[in-house]
């Protein structure tokens, strides 16, 4: 079991996935407007984990470059659609992860992970490689869920049953005291942690940091 089973799983569920409404859309807007100051119009920008291609669509015409990318290729397939309909000529997408030999070491200005580090196998490993493809001083924004600061049961009985019958991926239960200090670790700064949540006892950290030049 390792990406290629994650990958399966979005692809069968990419169409479900682009038909389910934003569960917490006040929040989300929060998060964008938050991005945006982070982004500059020279910014070249890489988003890993980009799903249909929503967020890129809406952040793509702020900046010189705008590259989505995601391991399923049924997802990045509907997010080529959007992106066609749409016209934006800075904004790409691509098959790809953060280990991707296609992506060159310090070619981007921003990196994004929105609701991406809990599902990678590997986070000290995927971050480390965030680092080397920001450029130094360049800016690593994400939004994580941290199971492990919310329902016990979430992360402890309910994910493993339903990744056992294929319902889910592989997800890791972080905590955000967790996450901060592996991000800290693979060499960035971390300028600030938010909570942009609205609704329930959701905790899913806004987080921008920096990485050292």
């Amino acid at each position: 079991m390792g990406t290629e089973s994650d990958a399966r799983f979005w692809d069968r569920n990419a169409r479900k996935y682009a038909r389910e409404p934003i569960a917490d859309p006040a929040g989300y807007e929060h998060s964008l407007q938050r991005t945006l100051e982070v982004l500059n119009r020279e910014d070249r920008v890489l988003e890993l984990g980009c799903g249909t291609g929503s967020t890129a669509l809406r952040l793509a015409t702020h900046v010189q470059s705008y590259l989505g990318t995601d391991v399923s290729t049924a997802m990045i397939r509907i997010a080529d659609e959007k992106r066609a309909a749409a016209n934006i000529p800075a904004l790409a997408f691509e098959v790809a992860t953060a280990e991707a030999p296609t992506l060159e070491a310090g070619a981007f200005d921003v990196v994004l992970g929105f609701n991406y580090l809990h599902l990678v196998r590997d986070i000290p490993d995927t971050l480390r490689r965030i680092h080397r493809l920001v450029k130094p001083g360049g800016m690593f924004v994400s939004k994580t869920p941290c199971l492990g600061d919310m329902n016990p049961l979430i992360g402890g009985i309910l994910l493993p049953v339903m990744h056992a019958l294929g319902r889910a991926p592989h997800v890791n239960v972080l905590r955000e005291v967790e996450l901060d200090a592996q991000i800290r670790s693979a060499g960035f700064e971390v300028l600030a942690i938010e909570d942009h949540s609205t609704r329930g006892k959701v905790r899913r950290p806004f987080m921008v940091a920096r990485r050292h030049p």
